[in-house]
């Protein structure tokens, strides 16, 4: 696993190590079952406090993307299955109230794209 964190890109060093494991493991670069470094031992070796490497595993236990297994320790899960049915529910979601409050179905549309394209261009 290689992660590089750029202090000066203006993206906070917690949403970068989230975003690099998130993509290496949805890449398979990071196979599913591969084991994490731990918290600390990826803190030290990226010079971040330990906090915030503990901050990213959240987001990415969160998103479906790693599971920590007690002291056995932190693994990559099978990620796009998770990512797959959390995409849906939000997709879900969003169409429900996108209806309830009248938007029409292109009005709806130019307002996923316009989100997606403002979240992708923040990303890279």
């Amino acid at each position: 696993m290689t992660l590089k964190i750029r202090i000066a890109e203006g993206a906070a060093p917690y949403e970068q190590v989230r975003a690099q494991i998130s993509e290496q493991a949805r890449s398979g670069a990071l196979p599913v079952g591969y084991k994490l470094p731990t918290v600390r031992g990826l803190a030290e070796s990226l010079g971040l406090a330990a906090n915030t490497v503990a901050k990213a595993y959240r987001a990415l236990e969160s998103d479906g993307v790693i599971e920590t297994r007690g002291r056995n320790g932190t693994f990559v899960a099978a990620a796009g299955d998770a990512a797959s049915r959390e995409a849906a529910s939000a997709a879900q979601a969003y169409a429900e109230r996108a209806r309830r409050l009248g938007l029409t179905e292109s009005a709806a549309l130019d307002a996923v794209r316009d989100a997606l394209r403002a979240a992708f261009e923040d990303a890279s």
